[in-house]
């Protein structure tokens, strides 16, 4: 298949794009910069011009293709709503592009959005809307409307942790606030859950989901964990960097993580397990207690 991917020259789309390389199929990947064409280039996949924000771009790579895995996104929490507005009109363009085919639109999502009936999370779980719901959910209200259209659309629904060697998420983040403070910390009891998994295991997912049959409106979940105690992840880092791991109470929580406070206290616990059965998909990478360990915060490894 010829795979139109978004963010093919990211940390978790140029994982998806070299697992959909290696099993045979032609990936283009969407450049906005000319390293990013170089990265794409060099990785043997072939460039399509353009960014995010450019509607006619994003509908002709799709409509040139056999299949797009949307998994471009702004990350600039300063501007969260508007970029997850960005990302909605993204969605559209490229399921215009897909309209009147059953090629397949799969589109990175988040494994741990509120939902409407709370507790674990499972694929049947479908996101809460109101006013008062993370700005993230137009994506998945996005991926619905192209299904409502004809369009084969489905979720790939990520954990927030996406870990492995060259991570700059949240992983990254809480260590270096750890590295600012002094100490590794979480909120309370820090009993609350964070689903985690591998980049080399979400891009197999994303391929099997890619080459599957799926129905329109389908969700995937790239979930290899179901929930790490978040205490467990703070014992990691403060161990790895050689830091004393506390408890903060909310107050001093939003001192030491800023705007990731509310991150740091989700308690979102996910299931795979209907995943696995459809696609056959069983993860088999270093789990993130162990990642963190073994590679994250050494110099010598590359981040950012």
């Amino acid at each position: 298949m010829k795979i139109f991917v978004t963010g093919a020259h990211g940390f978790i789309g140029s994982a998806v794009a070299a697992e959909l390389a290696r099993n045979g199929h032609q990936v283009t990947g969407l450049a906005h910069t000319d390293a990013a064409a170089q990265k794409l280039a060099a990785a043997g996949h072939g460039v399509h011009r353009g960014d995010v924000q450019d509607v006619a771009s994003l509908k002709a790579g799709a409509a040139a293709s056999d299949g797009v895995i949307h998994c471009g996104f702004i990350h600039d929490f300063a501007r969260f709503a508007e970029v997850c507005e960005i990302d909605q009109i993204a969605i559209g363009a490229l399921a215009e592009g897909l309209e009147g085919s059953n090629r397949p639109l799969l589109v990175s999502s988040g494994a741990a959005l509120p939902t409407a009936t709370g507790g674990l999370i499972t694929e049947e779980s479908r996101v809460q809307e109101g006013p008062h719901v993370p700005p993230r959910v137009k994506t998945e209200l996005a991926i619905d409307a192209a299904a409502a259209r004809g369009v084969r659309a489905g979720a790939l629904r990520f954990p927030p942790t996406v870990h492995g060697a060259g991570d700059h998420g949240f992983i990254w983040m809480i260590g270096e606030s750890a590295k600012q403070a002094g100490r590794s910390a979480y909120v309370g009891e820090g009993a609350n859950r964070w689903p985690a998994a591998h980049r080399f295991d979400v891009g197999r997912m994303c391929r099997l989901a890619v080459e599957s049959s799926f129905a329109p409106g389908a969700r995937f979940h790239a979930v290899a964990e179901e929930g790490v105690p978040f205490r467990d992840i703070a014992t990691a880092i403060g161990k790895r960097l050689g830091l004393p791991t506390v408890s903060l109470t909310p107050a001093q929580a939003t001192d030491h993580f800023g705007w990731m406070t509310h991150f740091a206290s989700a308690d979102r616990p996910t299931s795979s397990a209907l995943t696995r059965k459809v696609l056959a998909w069983n993860p088999v990478e270093i789990g993130l207690l162990a990642d963190i360990d073994a590679a994250y915060f050494d110099p010598a490894v590359p981040h950012g």
